[in-house]
């Protein structure tokens, strides 16, 4: 096994050795309340709210794996953002060329009319064949 399994083992074994320990105290303790105690329990109590914060983990193991974790969403939304960016440039990109490739379309068609136009204007109205034979 590796040190950091290890590790991991032996601290979750004594958080639940703690707690187990803590649960037999407060069980133990119960029953042994004074009468006067004993009707204020029989009372409904509301604890106040209060806002629970766990606080910070010291080990060095949790930091990692909470540090770890927080770079990963933080890698997972650039990524996505990254995409997204990528796919709308590759979409502009592809309407540009389109647009390009249908006005390079219309130019050839203008610039073979033209072309036509021009030769017809120069080139007499007579027939080729002179009725020559070879």
């Amino acid at each position: 096994m590796t040190r950091a399994r290890m590790l991991l083992i032996g601290s979750a074994i004594a958080t639940f050795a703690a707690s187990g320990a803590y649960a037999q105290t407060a069980t133990q303790a119960a029953p042994v309340q004074p009468q006067a105690m004993q009707a204020q329990a029989a009372q409904p109590m509301t604890p106040p709210p209060q806002n629970v914060v766990a606080p910070a983990p010291t080990d060095p193991l949790v930091q990692r794996r909470n540090a770890n974790a927080e770079a990963n969403a933080e890698y997972r939304a650039s990524k996505k953002a990254s995409k997204a960016e990528l796919k709308a440039q590759n979409k502009q990109a592809k309407a540009q060329y389109k647009e390009e490739v249908k006005n390079a379309k219309i130019n050839r068609k203008a610039d073979k009319d033209a072309a036509k136009a021009e030769l017809n204007a120069t080139e007499p109205n007579t027939p080729k064949d002179t009725g020559l034979q070879h």
